[in-house]
């Protein structure tokens, strides 16, 4: 073989092995806590990982980035005198929406648990006890903290949980998402939110509008935490300048077609 021959050759093998690398790369699923970074203003943000690294998992972050749609979710581990609030400028704006919730919220709140479904709002499973789910291994252990909150939805409201999955804290591993879509579930990050769930550091009204609506952006999944005040005071305004803007409000059934 030539000089040039095996220079191609070599070549040849080189580029096969960067395509393997690229592959593997783009296919693998860090175990990492939910980030993102927003590059440009309006736009929809880069996450953790990316859409086709998920998609393969049944799980998203993000809708399609051409329609004017968002898509309402909340998180609540407890209770903080809010969500009447919540649910009553939800139904003012005929916006249906998802709440992540906790065993024990569900415990200790049937009654606005069973109003959430009532008024059609999903509730999704944010796991029995808030662990960090990527140190639980044991599939066995792992589908417990999922099927013991279903067990729990269905006592209290007479009805299937649907098969909707936020990590606590949006920590997650690769094996996590297996397991969660071996279980019949899709799971659901975000891409806009803010500090919102700090009680005694809540953000003013000035301040919680000038993170959300420059971020606000064509499919976005919207993480809110119904346990803040300033979430349950804005929220009437908040939906009203979204609508404003020409956004419309899909469900989580929408967001995985």
């Amino acid at each position: 073989m030539g000089k040039r021959d095996t220079a191609i050759f070599l070549t040849a093998i080189a580029l096969t092995v960067l395509g393997v690398v690229r592959v593997f790369y783009e296919a693998a699923v860090p175990t990492a806590s939910w980030g993102l970074s927003f590059r440009q203003e309006g736009s929809a943000p880069v996450g953790t990982a990316g859409m086709e690294q998920l998609r393969q998992y049944d799980a998203a972050y993000l809708g399609d980035t051409r329609e004017k749609v968002l898509y309402l979710t909340f998180d609540a581990g407890y209770e903080n005198g809010c969500t009447e609030q919540v649910l009553d400028t939800l139904k003012k704006h005929q916006v249906n929406a998802a709440f992540f919730l906790v065993g024990n919220y569900i415990e200790r709140n049937a009654d606005l648990v069973r109003r959430m479904v009532e008024e059609g709002h999903i509730v999704g499973n944010h796991t029995m006890h808030h662990y960090d789910m990527s140190k639980l291994s044991q599939k066995e252990t792992f589908s417990r903290e999922l099927t013991d909150l279903e067990e729990l939805f269905r006592q209290t409201t007479g009805k299937e949980l649907p098969k909707f999955y936020r990590p606590p804290q949006g920590v997650y591993s690769q094996e996590n998402l297996k397991m969660a879509k071996e279980l019949g579930y899709k799971t659901v990050f975000w891409s806009l939110a803010y500090v919102d769930w700090l009680n005694d550091k809540q953000p003013t009204r000035e301040e919680a509008f000038r993170k959300l609506l420059p971020r606000t952006h064509n499919g976005a999944v919207v993480l809110l935490h119904s346990t803040s005040k300033t979430n349950a005071e804005i929220l009437d305004d908040l939906l009203t300048q979204w609508e404003n803007l020409g956004y419309r409000f899909g469900t989580l059934e929408e967001l995985f077609v």
